[in-house]
């Protein structure tokens, strides 16, 4: 465990409103800047949604930005500065590099203080996505970025292992759910935002159904909404050994306590897989359009635990950063990856 480092009272303030997976993957960078930093402050601007993640961290707190009403527009704006003004912040650190935050942190930087902001790299992501004169070479993960905005305002954190979460113990509500936690959890998240990041529907069947089949087994599927609880449920259909966890049927609070105790997750380039590296759950990654070279791999998960599309047939690939762009005649490419490639990793991870 690095030296714990006494710093006075200081009050730091980190910006990061959104995506979830996003700010799932600051949890890690929080909660080494909290232990490694005992004496400092923090307050996370962010949607209350996100509050789970970070409740068991010590000394940070929400500070919640509510862009739909209150915080709104420009004026909207002011008024989140003002009251993040009244806390009394020593520095602020821009995790997120848009026009809100970057707001936000100018005018706290015309009052004196001490700001600094993640680096998008877009020029490099640029030259990664790029059709011609692509340059396939690994970007700085963006936790080892907002690692080193903490540094530049004097806050040098180390990121291991000592910066995962601890298990989450299930609640009583959530085991008459799940029922008491017995063999190998494996949880499975099938979407994404966009639809360059989803494995084919009907792979990911296959896949399912033959996870399914093994011993001492429960597959945990989520998702977020009605449609997408509809697809869960057809790929769960004839097996009373896969649980639908989606449509409004947990709390996010009560879905991380069955996601620290999975044994495994498998996910595409999408939040839940960072919110299962968050607690150290061993992460299985599918990518399309999108690549581990991006930055945006799961924390502390080994690189051989992503399963890319075949460059050799889609040379092009990553044609994306966040999975939005999909060139013509690529539609296909994650069937590259077959689901006893996926079924064949997820079961060499689980040994490993």
């Amino acid at each position: 465990m690095p030296h714990r480092k006494k710093m006075g009272h200081k009050h730091l303030l980190l910006l990061r409103f959104s995506a979830m997976g996003d700010v799932a993957m600051t949890v890690p960078l929080v909660n080494a800047l909290a232990h490694q930093y005992p004496d400092v402050r923090i307050t996370i601007a962010s949607r209350s949604l996100y509050k789970p993640f970070f409740e068991a961290i010590p000394g940070v707190n929400i500070y919640e930005a509510d862009f739909n009403k209150f915080h709104k527009g420009f004026i909207g704006l002011w008024r989140l500065y003002k009251e993040l003004k009244a806390l009394r912040i020593y520095a602020v650190a821009d995790l997120h590099n848009v026009l809100r935050s970057k707001i936000i942190t100018k005018l706290f930087a015309w009052r004196g203080k001490k700001t600094a902001t993640t680096n998008k790299m877009r020029d490099t992501r640029k030259q990664l996505t790029a059709a011609k004169n692509k340059v396939f070479e690994q970007i700085t993960p963006v936790t080892q970025r907002h690692a080193e905005v903490l540094a530049q305002l004097g806050f040098p954190i180390v990121l291991d292992d000592n910066a995962l979460l601890p298990k989450l113990e299930l609640s009583s509500d959530v085991v008459a759910v799940t029922g008491e936690k017995a063999g190998t959890w494996i949880g499975i998240a099938p979407f994404a935002q966009h639809r360059g990041k989803v494995y084919p529907k009907d792979l990911m069947q296959e896949v399912i159904n033959t996870l399914a089949t093994q011993p001492n087994t429960t597959l945990f599927l989520f998702g977020g909404g009605k449609d997408e609880a509809k697809q869960l449920k057809k790929f769960a259909k004839g097996h009373t050994n896969i649980q639908v966890i989606a449509g409004g049927k947990m709390l996010l609070k009560q879905e991380l306590q069955i996601i620290s105790n999975l044994n495994l997750m498998l996910s595409m380039d999408s939040a839940n897989a960072h919110m299962a590296a968050m607690y150290g759950v061993k992460v299985v990654t599918l990518w399309g359009a999108t690549h581990p070279y991006a930055g945006f791999a799961p924390f502390l998960q080994p690189a051989t635990n992503a399963v890319t599309s075949n460059r050799e047939q889609y040379p092009m690939l990553p044609t994306s950063i966040y999975g939005n762009k999909v060139v013509p005649g690529y539609e296909d490419a994650m069937r590259t990856i077959t689901p006893q490639m996926v079924v064949n990793k997820v079961n060499d991870v689980l040994k490993s």
